[in-house]
Formats: structure tokens, sequence, C-alpha cells
């Protein structure tokens, strides 16, 4: 090797040294920083958790969310699709601009916990009077974004681009009537002015191990539809049903009829199918049968060929049956997200990203899942890449553990460092990376 040849080598190995320990030395920061705010986390999800509000209402979480992130020096905007806020925070260099999204809305649950910190609070919702509660760990998402964003403000120097926090509202569905959540965001330039290049989430999970993350390339979470069924007869004595079309009769054999495009007209070998009815409504006496009945369900798919396929044997299931019991049946199916998809390059690049905050042991790959996700619509914009955080208290058997969207859902709070931790990680990997 000539003399030359090799004072290249030796300021190129220095060069990729002093890269290493560089992020080393930040990986070993942002712990330290993760460690520090935990508290802080903890008691801001337990204030949330206290004073849940539901979709295109959190005007209270809003408010906390943009003082905080004005007192971090961030340029704030206030009333995105409503009440959602979006902070911006610009690196000392120039780099990709990297979102990351933490919904804010609660749900009209009534909860039942024994915690402190349990929400007595009530409200309306679509006319009923109901209880609300944060049923599906949205304010655990909120605490952990808050402390991202002081360690990553912390860390201004450090950053080689723009990280957009995204504090959005309505993920569960705004009120009737109204628009809302990820797809008003969207439509009102969230993932523009700077224009995102790639965006994360997460979602606490109560039915995973607290400590460990879990991800899927490719589709991960389904698309959700929700249907109405309309079947409409001709009412008549209960004592004489022939002098009338029954619809509840023709609504049964309607719900029975369904489950046969999931078990016999599906191909779930390419992937899962989910049809409930979640909803039954008719009649207003026993002895009465009613002129109509209206059923109310739900579609769950994840791969959006069979999503229209199943749509159109929805519709031709319930129209015939009622028309052979001389009956008709109007179908409408609204949909409310789209299949939650994880760039599978993104995906493959960030792994080692969350095996540094949580550990190679606690993270990994798992089957697709029948829940779904509004965050699906910012994949639509931008490469995304979407899992889980574990919450379930260590050691218990996940048959025990309390299912989302109840009244109660438990989180262990012991595992908000490692979610925490893996944000921050992504954004300072990402923006490194060659």
């Amino acid at each position: 090797m000539t003399k030359p040849a090799a004072i290249i080598l030796f300021i190129l190995v220095s060069v990729q040294l002093s890269a290493q320990n560089n992020t080393a030395a930040i990986k070993q920061n942002i712990s330290a920083a993760a460690d520090k705010i935990e508290s802080q986390c903890i008691a801001w999800r337990r204030d949330f958790h206290q004073h849940p509000e539901l979709g295109n209402h959190e005007f209270r979480t809003a408010k906390i969310v943009a003082d905080y992130l004005k007192s971090l020096g961030l340029e704030v905007k206030e009333g995105v699709a409503k009440t959602g806020v979006v902070g911006i925070l610009k690196g000392e260099a120039p780099g990709p601009c990297i979102a990351l999204r933490a919904d804010m809305d609660g749900l009209p649950i009534t909860e039942k916990t024994n915690v402190p910190f349990a929400s007595k609070e009530r409200s309306t919702y679509n006319g009923q009077e109901v209880g609300v509660m944060h049923a599906c760990g949205h304010d655990s998402h909120v605490a952990i974004m808050m402390s991202v964003a002081k360690i990553l403000s912390d860390m201004k120097k450090n950053l080689k681009g723009t990280v957009k926090f995204i504090f959005q509202p309505a993920e569960e569905g705004p009120p009737e009537g109204e628009e809302g959540g990820a797809k008003l965001m969207i439509k009102e330039g969230v993932m523009d002015n700077p224009k995102v290049d790639v965006v994360f989430g997460l979602h606490i999970w109560s039915l995973s191990e607290v400590g460990k993350v879990y991800y899927k390339p490719g589709s991960f979470m389904a698309s959700s539809d929700w249907f109405t069924i309309k079947v409409k007869g001709k009412g008549s004595h209960g004592a004489n049903p022939w002098l009338g079309i029954d619809p509840i009769v023709v609504a049964s054999q309607i719900i029975n009829s369904l489950q046969t495009i999931v078990s016999r007209q599906s191909d779930l070998t390419k992937a899962p199918v989910v049809i409930t009815i979640g909803k039954i409504d008719g009649g207003v006496r026993s002895n009465i049968i009613p002129d109509e009945c209206t059923l109310y369900g739900t579609i769950r798919t994840l791969d959006p060929k069979m999503q229209t396929e199943v749509h159109e044997k929805i519709k031709r299931t319930a129209m015939n049956i009622a028309e052979a019991s001389g009956a008709t049946a109007e179908v409408t199916i609204d949909t409310k997200t789209l299949v939650t998809v994880n760039d599978p390059a993104l995906v493959k690049k960030m792994i080692p990203s969350l095996e540094s905050a949580a550990g190679k042991n606690n993270v990994d790959e798992i089957e697709w899942q029948t829940g779904a996700e509004d965050f699906s619509y910012y994949g639509t914009k931008a490469p995304a890449f979407f899992f889980f955080l574990g919450g379930m208290p260590k050691g218990m058997d996940p048959q025990k553990a309390t299912p989302h969207h109840t009244a109660e859902f438990y989180i262990d709070e012991s595992g908000f460092k490692t979610g925490i931790k893996a944000f921050c990680n992504l954004v300072f990997d990402y923006m490194n990376m060659k």
C-alpha cells in the first residue's frame, strides 16, 4: 500500500469510528433523558386520562400540548382539523422532514377501573349522554410524544433536518355529520410545508408485555368499513305474521348469511376478513311486527381487492335474501380507514432503531391485526412505519389482560420509556442514513 493510500484509509477509518462514537453518545443521551423525563411523562398521561375528551372536542388536551410545545421554542400550529396541534422543530443542519404522530381523543365509555386518576367525565355523543374514557391508550401516546419533543428540542444541535409533531384529534372517528381525524389533517396540509419525507407512529398495546415492541412489514392493520343494512318489510300483529313481511326474521337470515362470505366466499389464505354486526334496531313492542329493521356493522380486510369484493358480496347477500322474502334491503357502506401499510424497505432500515430502544430480544414481528387505525392515511402521502408498544404488566396471562375499548382497560406505565427512546432513535437514525 502506498503512503497516500494508507493516509486516506486512516482518515476514512477515523471518520467512521468518530461517527460510531457520536451515535453511541447520542443514544446514551437519549436513554438518560428518557429516564429523567419518565415521571413527568407519567404525570401527563394521568392528567389526560383523568380528563378525556371525545373526537373534535379535545380543547383542553390541545391547549396543554400547544402551550408546552411553545415553551420548547417550537413553531406551533393550532386548530388543525378542528382541534389538532402541529409542532415543528428545525435542526441546526439540513436534512429530511420526519413526522411523528400521536392521537388525542377518548371514547364514549364509562370507566370502571380503580386507579386514583380514573375518569369521571361525562359528555354527549351523537345525542346520547355518555361517560368518557381513554380506553385505547391515546393519553399515553400524547404524553410519550410530549416527552420526545422535550428531548429532541434539547438535542436540537444534533438534528439534521426537521421533526414535525402531529397531535391528531378524532382517530376514533368524528361526531356524526362532521369531518375529522387523519383524513382531515391531511386535507388541511399537515403533510406539507415542509413536505414530510417519512412518518412514524406507535400504539400502546394492552395485550402484549410491557417493554416489548411488535411490528409487521407491509399490510399490518385492517381497513375499517362501517355499514348499515335497512330491511323494509310490512308490519303486522305478532299473532298474525302471515299478514305482514317480518323484517326482523329477514334481518336474522342476513346476519347468518354474512358469515358465509367469510367462511365460504373469501380466500382466507390470502388475508383475513371479519364481518361483525354490532347493533340491531327494530321494533318497539313484543307483539308488533315492525315495518323496518336496521343492522349496523363493521368490515375488516387487509387487502384492497378483497375489500372491494366483500362490499359487493354484502350488498348481493342482503338484497337477494330480502327479495326472497318479499322485503327489500338498502345497503350503505362507509370507509373509515384504509389498510395500515408499513413500507417494507423503511421497516427493514429502522428495526435496529427499535432494537436499540427496547433490546434486540424484545423486538419481534407479528401477524397482521384486524384492528384498524386512521394512521393509514398518512401512509398514502409518505413512507410510513407504525408499531405496537407493550403495555401489559410483566408476567400477566394475555388472556386475562383487559382489551382496548373496554371499561376496565389498563396500561402499565413502566413501558413509556421504551416508546420515548424508540421515537428518538428513529428520528436520529433516519436523519443520519446515507
